[in-house]
């Protein structure tokens, strides 16, 4: 009775709600908040550094999130070549000798808060030639007039960033008194056109009192009151005219301290100074304002102006442009010729008679379809992660965020059962649904920013091994099976596996090595073909005429596993190998092959024990080993039930090791070797018993079917700045958002995989001496994108 209303009810939603209405949805919902953020931006205006100076919140204890962008941690060297034949100038009082402190500190972290608290404090760092000088004015007076006054001289050096303000020495010596009010509005007056002029040339960033917590200050500084500090900030703010948005040649006001200080301001020891976790933020949100301009760091978004448009990118637009046109007047032929078809109704009978049968689509017409919604597709991709037109945040991970959604999906994956169209081993369906909840797994790890807990990090390692595991079975099984070899087949994987990825890399300007796992996968499928192709060719039907025929395939995957090991421990020669033209165009990461090296390494065997694997399974398949039938173990009740106990205790042995991680660096040497244990471990769980093996989870297997493109689109229209933050669609409201921006995610990788392979059975014809013309465009194709993308390097540099 369940099951009846289960399937009544699936059915009513299927008949009001279609995969092609929720795409029509997601169209509509992306149409409105783009216009949304267009509007939002006119309005606020487009200035994401005075965001940056300006707003944002913690997400945790002590990770700064500002308004609309990402901020930047930055290293050392990272600073120090920001910085380098720069001068910076903090000017005011011990809260400015605090963030001068804290700011030094991102520089050289062992510099010592020592010295004349008084007076002037220097610093120089000689090798990169940078220098930070503290000056001490904790008054807005006529010396710190006089002082800013010698710099507007033709004659003098400037100072590249100048950061200044002082209120609370004020308060304290006159006693909070309003003439004390009176005189400070004076002097800031003199001294704004002196700052206003020195904005024309420098970074000047008057920074605004922070809050003090009145129960911890000292008798002598209870005149210092939050009354009295927003008066002098609104005193200044109105002075130096923050409001004038987006002008190069004004001040800019340093207002985001008074909102960090609201937070953190009860930690702080004497009640007016903050603490150190504090400054350090002010101090990174200065370095992010006036280096991400300079080194632009994939997630430093926050003061990054959009990149230029390179020229593959104008080429790609250009004929994206030219296929909506395309379509669009094909579409209105085809619509004008289809009225003047339209049936006529006949008057002595009533009724209607058809002129013409209705046509098949033609190839022409499904080729522009295609690239016209791939297009559109490509202009959202390019919205989200390169226009700067949605908003960016950094990752914060908490258990919560990643342990809710993996439950809350197991319980829809366990709710969405259906019975299996065949009952063998790893058939298509349980394949579909393992892509599929590991794919989900790999999203919730992504977005939570679940790499920095390593016992996660760990079994994440796993899932993505076994895709692997089932590259290596699956082609395997393939080969083996069927004997096929021919160009069609390999042209077809590799079109399918790629066909995204390399759109992705023109349009938005990344390197086919930035998403590793299509590489990844394409070597191995093709490092699986040319040990199965090469002579003597052994398929199945061969090696069942004589077992000689299996010893020779153990001896081919003999060597296969000899060229791993080798590889795998002589970086050198596989950086050589990578690293010839043109192949060091597809492997490079900035400039070499390690990271190729590493994400190869890192899973080296599972491909192999995935081969392994299939052959052993296929060779007791045929000697019927095995009990494949319906409700039946695999095994005999007493091997099953062994064999069930001892995966059982395999899958959580491993699992208490991977939890036990201290050292990501030494679990990553034994992870190629020892993930093999999880995942032979599963697959007997998962089939060993009869009932397990005779259902699947349909709500997993539909995305097991999409997981290829669920991989891909997350780098840009559901995480953003490349995957080191999260876009944001809705602002102000996480949940909503992230409802939102998945569904959108979803129906974009859906379409996407949809018109891969409507394009591939364009692309790649069957018929050999079609095929092989269309490989040489697609050759020559390929060789004018590495021209281009030469000619973009050398302009480059």
């Amino acid at each position: 009775m369940a099951a009846l209303a289960y399937n009544l009810g699936k059915r009513e939603i299927n008949h009001y709600f279609s995969v092609r209405s929720a795409k029509v949805l997601a169209l509509v919902a992306v149409l409105l908040l783009a216009a949304c953020h267009l509007a939002s931006r006119r309005y606020r205006g487009n200035d994401s550094c005075e965001y940056l100076l300006s707003s944002g919140r913690f997400l945790g204890d002590k990770v700064w999130q500002p308004h609309s962008c990402m901020m930047h941690k930055y290293k050392i060297s990272e600073a120090k070549n920001c910085l380098i034949d720069k001068h910076i100038a903090f000017i005011g009082d011990s809260r400015i000798r605090q963030l001068f402190y804290s700011f030094v500190k991102i520089i050289n972290p062992q510099f010592k808060e020592e010295g004349n608290k008084h007076g002037n404090i220097p610093f120089e760092d000689k090798i990169a030639s940078v220098k930070v000088d503290f000056l001490w004015h904790p008054e807005v007076n006529g010396s710190m007039k006089q002082c800013i006054k010698v710099w507007t001289e033709d004659s003098v050096a400037k100072p590249h960033v100048i950061v200044a303000g002082a209120a609370t020495w004020s308060i304290k010596i006159h006693n909070g008194s309003n003439e004390a009010l009176s005189q400070y509005k004076m002097n800031i007056t003199s001294i704004a056109p002196l700052l206003e002029k020195l904005a024309k040339t420098s970074d000047v960033y008057w920074v605004l009192q922070d809050p003090v917590y009145e129960d911890l200050l000292s008798e002598n500084r209870k005149m210092i009151t939050n009354e009295k500090i927003d008066a002098y900030n609104e005193a200044a703010v109105s002075i130096l005219n923050s409001s004038t948005r987006n002008s190069k040649s004004s001040v800019k006001m340093f207002s985001v301290s008074k909102l960090i200080a609201q937070e953190t301001i009860m930690e702080s020891l004497d009640g007016l100074h903050l603490p150190e976790s504090s400054r350090e933020t002010s101090a990174m949100i200065l370095m992010n304002v006036y280096c991400n301009k300079i080194l632009k760091p994939v997630d430093g978004s926050c003061c990054q102006p959009r990149p230029p448009l390179t020229l593959i990118q104008k080429l790609a637009a250009c004929f994206f442009t030219l296929s909506i046109i395309g379509y669009l007047i094909f579409y209105i032929i085809h619509r004008n010729a289809h009225r003047k078809n339209k049936p006529c109704t006949d008057l002595e009978s009533g009724e209607e008679k058809k002129n013409i049968i209705s046509t098949p689509v033609s190839p022409l017409e499904i080729l522009l379809q295609s690239f016209c919604k791939l297009g559109l597709i490509m202009a959202y991709f390019y919205m989200c992660d390169r226009a700067n037109l949605f908003m960016k945040e950094n990752k914060f991970y908490t258990h919560s965020t990643f342990f809710i959604p993996i439950i809350y999906i197991l319980v829809l994956g366990v709710f969405y059962n259906e019975n299996t169209k065949e009952t063998k081993v790893l058939n298509r369906e349980q394949t579909d649904e393992w892509k599929g909840w590991m794919q989900l797994v790999i999203l919730i790890y992504h977005i939570s920013g679940a790499s920095t807990f390593l016992p996660v990090y760990m079994h994440i390692r796993v899932l993505v091994a076994a895709y692997l595991f089932q590259t290596g079975y699956g082609h395997f099984s393939y080969f083996w099976i069927k004997g096929d070899f021919g160009i069609h087949r390999v042209c077809q994987v590799l079109f399918r596996l790629n066909f995204l990825v390399v759109v992705l890399c023109i349009v938005m300007d990344r390197p086919y090595q930035f998403y590793y796992f299509v590489p990844l996968v394409t070597v191995w499928f093709m490092v699986i073909y040319v040990t199965l192709a090469l002579w003597p060719q052994i398929i199945q039907k061969k090696a069942n005429g004589n077992c000689f025929w299996h010893f020779g395939l153990l001896l081919k995957l003999a060597f296969l596993l000899l060229c791993i090991c080798f590889l795998a421990y002589s970086q050198g020669a596989f950086e050589k190998i990578f690293s010839l033209w043109p192949l060091s165009k597809c492997f490079e990461l900035k400039g070499n092959v390690y990271e190729w090296w590493f994400r190869w390494r890192l899973d080296r065997y599972v491909v192999f024990h995935g081969m392994l694997f299939a052959f052993i399974y296929l060779a007791l398949q045929k000697r019927q080993v095995l009990s494949e039938g319906k409700g039946e173990p695999l095994f005999s009740n007493k091997i099953s039930n062994f064999l069930l106990f001892i995966s059982v205790v395999s899958f959580l042995t491993y699992s208490i090791w991977a939890s036990s991680c201290k050292n990501k660096a030494e679990c990553n040497e034994l992870h190629p070797s020892v993930s093999v244990v999880q995942i032979l471990a599963f697959i007997l769980i998962r089939n060993i018993p009869g009932y397990a093996r005779s259902v699947y989870s349909s709500f997993f297997a539909w995305f097991g079917k999409i997981s290829l493109e669920l991989f891909i689109c997350q780098y840009h229209i559901w995480l953003a700045a490349d995957t080191r933050g999260i876009l944001v669609l809705i602002p102000g409201n996480p949940m909503l958002n992230i409802i939102v921006s998945t569904f959108i995610f979803v129906c974009v990788a859906h379409e996407i995989s949809q018109i891969t392979n409507d394009l591939a059975q364009i692309i790649i014809p069957k018929d050999n001496s079609s095929l092989l013309k269309r490989l040489a465009c697609i050759a020559a194709f390929f060789c004018g994108l590495l021209i281009l993308s030469s000619i973009q390097d050398k302009s480059r540099h």
